[in-house]
């Protein structure tokens, strides 16, 4: 019988020598891999990096002290504790997790997240048993034998509970440019090929987008939600002004045309070719959102220096322009430094500016009063431009400029921003065949995932833009519709906007 017992620890200790001999050499020759899968986890996330050296290290460690019959108690000890952490780890990972990510490869590869805690809850009886039967050939005592094995598997359980809330807190609110991508938070549905590469969205309502043209910038083509189209129109606009650069916004069954250049702003009824002039001499600016038929949110800039400013136009009032001055905050130059993009949500009523060249947004009602700062994912709080001042007081970029977000769009609460920018842990593979979308809440200021949108053709992603259902995406002319799954839509908050006073963030 002391025989079988000695056999039954020897076999433990070489079952456990080969699990995690292994399980550490499949680690080290997909290490980038291997990365790449703890930085997707729920649990892990934010401590991809030290834990992934860690865990082979263990690894090793414990299968040299397995082999060493001297040190072979230790081994099974340690054993048990690396165990236990790795079922409570997928235990948490089924129960508590936003969402299931792939599983971790190695020995283990075809086995599901429920077989590998069957497999795992396995290992951990085989280690307590090997622990109490070579107890037994010692100087055996139950209670110090209880002891001894609870307290290394309470405290694995309680390491891993804190990692998951730990990390969890760290991606959504102090991230360290870790990504987490949402698996299946969109599937692609159905794809349109254009006539041409100018296309971009000229805005959404009831089920169709809208797009306009860059080369025929008075077209406008409606797409409805089984991508067909269904309606295009060429608007009549006033041709004595020197255009630059003509765009549409459609809001609430009305499309306007602008060309900031220019100080005009054109209003027409979808489904009419013709426009009635709404503003003139009333603002220059190179970006503006419509908020209603009467007030605009735009950006300027202003003498001296160009710098940026952000100002309402409200074409009801008397003083038409209200210029913000004090919103932009200036780093450098004031105008690359500033540079950004204004994005804005009719139904929660929020507009957005979010800065190209640093990780910053800024979240302001529809009277642009600033309701609070959000940041994105990458570490980038100063911009890394080089500029130089010409002797009239302007600035000119003398280097190229490191780029962080490169367009937003804003639905309810939800931010989406596409980056320039790789993040920790991220496959190299994926980022050259794809481009990230990082989703933020607006409201909770907090990380919610990314997306990946597949480059088609390989094109990068020339627009997008996001609906109640769908997220459709530009990649030079191919229009692609993407079905948003219930693992994202969960996040969006739907309903009536709250009162001013309700809705303002904190």
């Amino acid at each position: 019988m002391k025989k079988v017992k000695t056999r039954i620890v020897e076999f433990t200790s070489c079952f456990f020598i080969l699990l995690f001999c292994y399980a550490s050499i499949s680690k080290i020759m997909e290490f980038e891999k291997f990365q790449v899968q703890l930085a997707q986890s729920p649990l892990l996330s934010a401590y991809a990096g030290i834990v992934s050296y860690s865990v082979i290290i263990v690894e090793w460690l414990t299968s040299i002290l397995l082999i060493l019959p001297a040190f072979r108690r230790i081994g099974l000890y340690v054993s048990l504790s690396l165990m236990a952490s790795f079922t409570a780890y997928i235990f948490i990972i089924l129960n508590y997790s936003d969402f299931v990510p792939c599983s971790c490869g190695g020995i283990l590869e075809k086995l599901g997240w429920t077989e590998h805690l069957i497999f795992n809850i396995g290992c951990v009886g085989l280690a307590i048993a090997s622990i109490v039967i070579g107890d037994k050939k010692s100087n055996y005592q139950l209670r110090k034998t209880v002891i001894s094995v609870f307290l290394p598997v309470v405290l694995s359980v309680v390491l891993i509970i804190v990692l998951f809330l730990s990390s969890e807190y760290v991606i959504k609110k102090e991230n360290n440019f870790t990504r987490r991508f949402i698996k299946h938070a969109i599937i692609e549905n159905r794809s349109l090929k254009m006539d041409n590469d100018f296309y971009y969205f000229a805005g959404f309502d009831n089920g169709n987008v809208y797009l306009s043209n860059q080369q025929y910038p008075q077209q406008l083509i409606t797409i409805d939600s089984s991508m067909n189209q269904t309606a295009a129109t060429t608007s009549r606009i006033e041709t004595n002004y020197p255009y630059r650069n003509i765009r549409q916004i459609v809001h609430d069954r009305n499309f306007y045309l602008f060309d900031g250049s220019v100080p005009v702003i054109f209003k027409g009824t979808l489904g009419k070719e013709s426009t009635k002039r709404i503003s003139y001499k009333d603002a220059y600016f190179n970006d503006l959102k419509v908020i209603d038929s009467l007030h605009f949110a735009i950006r300027t800039q202003v003498r001296p220096g160009n710098h940026l400013v952000l100002g309402l136009l409200d074409l009801g009032s008397e003083q038409k322009l209200k210029l913000k001055s004090d919103i932009l905050q200036k780093q450098i130059d004031g105008l690359f430094d500033s540079d950004g993009s204004l994005a804005y949500d009719n139904h929660r009523k929020l507009l957005l500016y979010t800065y190209t060249y640093r990780n910053q947004v800024i979240v302001m009602d529809n009277k642009m009063v600033v309701q609070n700062h959000l940041k994105t994912i990458d570490t980038i709080k100063t911009a890394k431009i080089k500029t130089t001042q010409l002797s009239d007081g302007t600035y000119k970029m003398t280097a190229p400029a490191q780029k962080v977000n490169i367009r937003t769009v804003v639905f309810r609460n939800l931010l989406f921003v596409q980056s320039n920018l790789m993040g920790r842990h991220e496959s190299r593979k994926a980022w050259r065949k794809s481009d990230v979308i990082d989703v933020y809440d607006v409201y909770s200021k907090s990380y919610v995932g990314s997306l990946y949108l597949f480059k088609k053709e390989n094109n990068k992603l020339s627009d997008f833009i996001v609906t109640e259902k769908y997220i459709y995406a530009l990649h030079n002319n191919q229009l692609t519709q993407h079905k948003i799954t219930e693992i994202l839509s969960k996040h969006m908050i739907s309903g009536k906007p709250k009162t001013d006073q309700q809705s303002r963030l904190h």
